[in-house]
């Protein structure tokens, strides 16, 4: 590598930040002062340090010294690790689909496939263990090995043999595609492996969990409640606890769904303008009692989210207070496909005003739920495994021997917050006036006089 390269580089990044700054002719002294400086150093270093110096840490040092006076939120994204990055936030990856787990035998096992995978299309039932991958034998091999086996380019083939619980041996093929991770979570699964949203049959209260915001939340939010609403849904639980955010524009989206009108959510900085978004009535459902679920885990448009149904008076949020992660990343790609820097350029405001955003020294930030339910960490921590359990296909209910499998000897946990988000629903749904029903019929014949 070339030993300016990371003078130039870092250069190439004060500058882009700078030329956001629109800064004055003193300012731009002042930057090309500084990069003489870092000219010099690097020059210094690289011909007269005791030992060898490695390029490429000294360019990734020098970037992350800068970007660490600011947030934990902005950093570099260097070229190697763009690709993977932009996945992250689509919520996507390449693969056929499966989740694998290694046994204490040895064995790999399929822990459950993903919805609408490759693998799912397939037959892989959750349960199977994995003998072969494009006939080659995976005995004594190591999880990452069987992984890297079966991952491979977009539209390549791979063949998987799987021994069943019963003991039957099947080889399925398929093709490797981009995977779509389901950010739609429902209650349990159905014996089919179809979500069960309902956690309550009389009245129907549904349940829906988000667990993250990507390209495809709302659309797969709003497809949910459709069928829901038809089904005779008379009220929501919205789970946001552990979700990490994503998407800002999803988020807004979400609020539109649900909100015909007002304020969604403010965001602005130093250098950026005031930007509203604000609701239409185009598209929005219609209305139906909703509790929103937060904790200290839920995060950026998580909060905004609940912050926002919560100042509309759209939903009655409940749990603890959520995490205050309330800044806007942009990426901004720099010149010479270098990478892209992801910098905190505003904050988000919630229709009340509320800065969402912890600042350091600050008393309040992100949403305060109007019922607070406290949960310890143990209890998180159980809760956390039950739902992950509960996101599972379902296993094979038979031995190989025709035995049924054995039944769980555990209780499960009492999500206390959950629980007390059904038990307020109920009490509303109860005491509340059934709403009238839209007319989805027309008249069998039409008049046979018009008006004069």
């Amino acid at each position: 590598m070339n030993r300016e390269r990371i003078v130039w580089l870092c250069s190439l990044l004060l500058l882009t930040v700078a030329a956001l700054w629109n800064p004055t002719s003193a300012q731009r002294d002042s930057d090309y002062l500084f990069v003489r400086t870092l000219v010099d150093v690097n020059r210094m270093v690289v011909g007269n340090y005791v030992e060898k110096v490695d390029p490429g840490k000294l360019e990734q040092a020098a970037i992350d010294g800068m970007l660490n006076q600011l947030d934990p939120f902005t950093n570099y994204v260097p070229p190697a690790k763009r690709e993977e990055f932009d996945r992250m936030l689509d919520g996507t990856f390449k693969g056929v689909g499966v989740q694998l787990n290694q046994l204490p035998s040895g064995q790999i096992e399929v822990v459950s496939p993903i919805d609408g995978s490759p693998a799912f299309k397939a037959g892989i039932n959750a349960g199977d263990i994995i003998l072969k991958v494009n006939n080659e034998a995976m005995e004594g091999a190591r999880l990452p090995d069987v992984m890297k086996r079966i991952t491979g380019e977009l539209g390549s083939e791979v063949s998987l043999t799987v021994r069943r619980a019963t003991g039957q041996e099947l080889v399925l093929k398929m093709r490797r595609d981009e995977i779509v991770l389901p950010t739609i979570k429902g209650y349990t699964r159905n014996d089919d492996n179809t979500w069960n949203y309902y956690v309550s049959r009389n009245p129907k209260i549904a349940y829906i969990r988000l667990t993250q915001f990507t390209s495809n939340t709302c659309d797969s939010l709003r497809g949910a409640l459709t069928e829901l609403l038809k089904d005779g849904m008379t009220g929501l639980i919205l789970d946001l606890r552990w979700n990490p955010g994503g998407s800002l524009d999803q988020a807004v989206q979400v609020v539109d769904l649900l909100v015909n009108s007002g304020v969604i959510v403010r965001t602005r900085g130093l250098h950026r303008p005031e930007d509203v978004k604000v609701a239409t009535g185009a598209g929005t459902l219609p209305h139906f009692p909703m509790i929103v679920l937060v904790n200290e885990h839920s995060a950026s448009a998580a909060e905004i989210v609940a912050g926002s149904l919560m100042d509309n008076k759209r939903a009655v949020v409940l749990g603890t207070r959520s995490y205050g992660k309330g800044s806007v990343q942009e990426l901004i790609p720099l010149e010479g496909n270098n990478g892209e820097l992801k910098l905190t350029v505003a904050y988000y405001y919630l229709p009340s005003g509320r800065l969402v955003h912890r600042k350091k020294g600050a008393e309040d930030w992100g949403v305060e739920p109007q019922i607070q339910v406290p949960m310890d960490d143990d209890t998180q921590r159980k809760v956390t495994e039950e739902r992950m359990r509960s996101e599972l296909f379902h296993r094979p209910t038979t031995r190989p021997n025709g035995k049924p499998a054995d039944s769980p000897t555990t209780q499960p946990v009492v999500d206390t917050q959950l629980q007390r988000a059904i038990d307020t629903m109920l009490l509303t749904t109860i005491l509340q006036p059934p709403a009238p029903a839209p007319s989805t019929t027309f008249p069998a014949t039409r008049p046979t006089t018009s008006p004069r």
